[in-house]
């Protein structure tokens, strides 16, 4: 429950700090490409529970059926580009928080092609909780599109390399949990977009 009131409370005046921004980044995604301001698409959350995560579209809006996103990727806008080199396009997702579909901190959300490949006993102890904007994989694998833009095929480089790493940190988030962990993340996360 304390996780729960911190989670809505620091969301809400996150979203009243950052309310010029948003509109800023609004209005900059409609006159840099058409297409809505925001891109939706279903994850995986607590439980199995399927919700759609909220995001600024960084792709023409054509080009979101693929699952992955690699560096270089043509369909990126050019404020798309900015946008995810320096995370504003995750800022939506304090939307979810309020909702209460996710966390400020907990495992990232996968899409269902990829919770699929989860090992059983995995997949029960990474969906026990709510999925959240930032964790540990989030932190380390921060250049996750520069990787896989050197795999000869980045789905299965995603499958047999990222996804198991990733599945690590959330297993070691999980058994590690506490008010303070996500306060360590959450700072650690800050300092990352502030260099």
């Amino acid at each position: 429950m304390t996780k729960r009131i911190f989670d809505f409370v620091a969301a809400l005046l996150g979203l009243l700090v950052l309310a010029p921004l948003f509109v800023a980044v609004a209005v900059w995604i409609k006159v840099d490409s058409r297409g809505p301001v925001f891109f939706r698409q279903q994850r995986i959350g607590k439980e199995g529970i399927p919700f759609n995560i909220i995001k600024f579209r960084t792709m023409h809006d054509e080009a979101h059926e693929s699952l992955l996103t690699v560096g270089g990727d043509k369909r990126v806008t050019k404020a798309g580009k900015f946008l995810r080199r320096h995370k504003l396009d995750e800022f939506p997702q304090l939307l979810n928080v309020i909702a209460g579909s996710m966390s400020l901190v907990g495992p990232r959300p996968e899409v269902p092609r990829y919770v699929d490949c989860y090992p059983p006993d995995v997949r029960r102890v990474v969906l026990s909780v709510t999925p959240g904007i930032t964790d540990w994989a989030s932190i380390y694998y921060k250049e996750e599109n520069s990787l896989l833009s050197r795999a000869t095929n980045p789905e299965q480089a995603y499958l047999d390399t990222i996804l198991p790493a990733k599945l690590k940190y959330n297993l070691r988030y999980v058994n590690e949990r506490s008010f303070w962990n996500d306060i360590r993340i959450i700072f650690t996360t800050l300092a990352l977009l502030v260099r």
